[in-house]
C-alpha cells in the first residue's frame, strides 16, 4: 500500500546563504566608512549653508560706518562700495558713501587726487538724488559734496562759484523737506562761511548745536565757522569737541593743530610762540601716530610737522620729516615741490633743483633720489609726473624758475629752462603783483647773461 509522506510539523530552515551574507558585511562597512567620513570633514550634510553666505548691505553699511569711526577712510569706502553693489537702489548707502568719499579728500595731497575723490564723491550722491529725491539727507549730504567741489584751485573760479549756488540751493531743499534735519543745518552754516555770510553761519550752526551736539560734523563745522571769525582759541576747542566724538579721525588732528600754528605766528612773544608752535606739533603727532597704529602710510601729519617746523625756521628737521612723508609715496610730485620749499627758504638753492624740478617737469627714478639727496642701498627711485600749473603749484613753478635763473652763469646757464618756467608763470598769473615781480627779477637776471 503507498503510504503518502507526512509533512514535518514545522518547516525547515535553509542553510546560510554565503552570498548574502558577503552582501551584508560589505553593506556594514560600507556605513562604518562614510560616518567615519562625516566625522573627520571630507563629507557634509546636505542643506547646509555655504560657505560663504551672501552679506546683506546692512551688513556692509555697519563695516563701512565702523571703518570711517576708526579713521580708516578708504576701507570704509570699499566696504560702502560693497553694499552699493549688493543693494544698488539704495538711496541711503549712497549718500553715505559720498560722505566719506568727501571728508576722505582731506588726506590727499595733490590737485588731481583731490578732484578725482571729490568728482567720485558728487557722482555718488547724484545717484543717490536720482534713486531718492525727496530725502532730506541725501540733499542736506549733496550740499556738502558741491560745497567741497566748489575749489577754485580745483575746478577753476566759474565753476566753483556754479557749485557753491547750487549746494545753498541743495541745503534749503533739505530743509524744506525736513526743518529739523541737524546736518542740514550744519553743512548750510559751512555753505555761508565760504559765501562769507559770516553772521548767518553762525545763526544755523548754533541752531545744530542746540539740536544735537552729539555729531562730529557739528563741531567740526562749528570750528570752521569760529576760524573763519579769527577765533582761533575757541575754533580749537571746538575741533577737541570733535576729537572726543570721533577720536581717529585723523584730519580733526591736522585742523586743530593748524589753528595753533596760525595763533603762534600771529604772536609777537617769542616764548609763548614757541609754546603754541610745540602744541601745534603735538597734535600733528598725534595724528601720525593714529595712523601707525591704524597701519596707513600718510604723508600728510609729516607734512604738517614739517611746514610747522619751517616756520620755526628750523629747517633740517622740516626737510627730514618732508622725506619721511616721501617714503610713503615717492612718485607724489607735490612732496617734491615741499621738500624744495624747504631747501630754497633754508638757502639750499642748489639743492631745491632737482626736488622742484620733480614736482614741475617731473623725474624719472635716477632724478628722485638726486631730489631727495640720495637713495639709500634698500630704497628705489619712482617715476615722477609733474604737477600742472595751478593756483596750488605756482610756487613751486616761480621758485624752480627763479633759482635756473639765479644760479646761472655763463658756463652753466639755466635760463632757457628758466625762462620757460617763468613764461608760463606769466601768462597764467601775471596779474598778480607779487608774482609778477618774481617772474621780472628772474627775467632780469637771464637778460643780463644775454638770454
Amino acid at each position: 500500500m503507498n503510504v503518502s509522506r507526512r509533512r514535518d510539523l514545522f518547516s525547515r530552515k535553509s542553510g546560510p546563504n554565503l552570498y548574502r551574507v558577503f552582501f551584508l558585511i560589505i553593506m556594514i562597512l560600507g556605513v562604518v566608512w562614510i560616518i567615519r567620513q562625516f566625522d573627520q570633514g571630507n563629507f557634509k550634510p546636505l542643506f547646509l549653508p555655504t560657505p560663504t553666505p551672501t552679506r546683506t548691505t546692512s551688513s556692509y553699511a555697519m563695516e563701512g560706518e565702523a571703518h570711517f569711526i576708526a579713521g580708516k577712510l578708504d576701507a570704509a569706502i570699499t566696504a560702502y562700495e560693497e553694499a552699493t553693489q549688493v543693494d544698488p537702489n539704495n538711496a541711503q548707502i549712497w549718500a553715505e558713501l559720498a560722505r566719506v568719499q568727501t571728508y576722505s579728500s582731506a588726506l590727499l595731497t595733490t590737485d588731481v587726487q583731490q578732484r578725482t575723490r571729490l568728482e567720485e564723491a558728487l557722482n555718488s550722491i547724484n545717484q543717490a538724488v536720482e534713486l531718492d529725491p525727496d530725502n532730506s539727507t541725501v540733499h542736506a549730504v549733496r550740499a556738502f559734496v558741491l560745497d567741497w567741489n566748489a575749489n577754485p584751485a580745483l575746478v577753476g573760479t566759474d565753476q566753483a562759484e556754479d557749485y557753491l549756488t547750487e549746494a545753498e540751493q541743495e541745503a534749503v531743499r533739505a530743509l524744506q523737506q525736513d526743518n529739523t534735519n541737524t546736518l542740514a543745518l550744519v553743512f548750510y552754516a559751512e555753505i555761508l562761511v565760504d559765501q562769507q555770510k559770516w553772521t548767518q553761519a553762525e545763526q544755523y550752526i548754533n541752531q545744530a548745536l542746540e539740536r544735537d551736539p552729539s555729531l562730529m560734523d557739528v563741531h567740526r563745522v562749528h570750528a570752521y565757522v569760529l576760524e573763519s571769525l579769527g577765533q582761533y582759541n575757541a575754533a580749537i576747542q571746538a575741533y577737541d569737541q570733535a576729537v572726543i566724538i570721533a577720536p581717529n579721525l585723523t584730519f580733526l588732528y591736522l585742523r586743530a593743530g593748524a589753528n595753533y600754528r596760525r595763533l603762534a605766528f600771529e604772536n609777537p612773544n617769542e616764548t609763548i610762540q614757541i609754546q603754541l608752535y610745540e602744541q601745534s606739533l603735538e597734535y600733528f603727532a598725534k595724528a601720525a601716530k593714529i595712523n601707525e597704529q591704524l597701519q596707513i602710510q600718510d604723508p600728510i601729519p609729516y607734512l604738517s610737522i614739517s611746514k610747522t617746523y619751517s616756520q620755526m625756521g628750523e629747517y633740517f628737521i622740516a626737510a627730514r620729516n618732508v622725506e619721511k612723508a616721501l617714503e610713503f609715496d615717492p612718485t607724489n610730485a607735490d612732496t617734491y615741490g615741499q621738500l624744495g620749499i624747504v631747501y630754497f627758504k633754508s638757502r639750499n638753492y642748489e639743492g631745491s633743483i632737482p626736488a622742484l624740478k620733480c614736482a614741475v617737469r617731473g623725474c624719472d627714478p635716477d632724478g628722485s633720489c638726486e631730489a631727495r639727496g640720495g637713495c639709500n642701498p634698500n630704497e628705489r627711485g619712482a617715476d615722477v609726473v609733474g604737477l600742472e600749473l595751478s593756483p596750488n603749484t605756482v610756487v613751486y613753478y616761480y621758485t624752480y624758475g627763479s633759482v635756473l635763473a639765479a644760479l646761472s652763469r655763463p658756463q652753466q646757464n639755466y635760463c632757457p629752462e628758466a625762462i620757460e618756467i617763468l613764461n608760463e608763470v606769466k601768462a597764467s598769473y601775471g596779474s598778480d603783483p607779487d608774482i609778477a615781480g618774481i617772474v621780472q627779477a628772474g627775467e632780469a637776471i637771464c637778460e643780463s647773461l644775454g638770454e
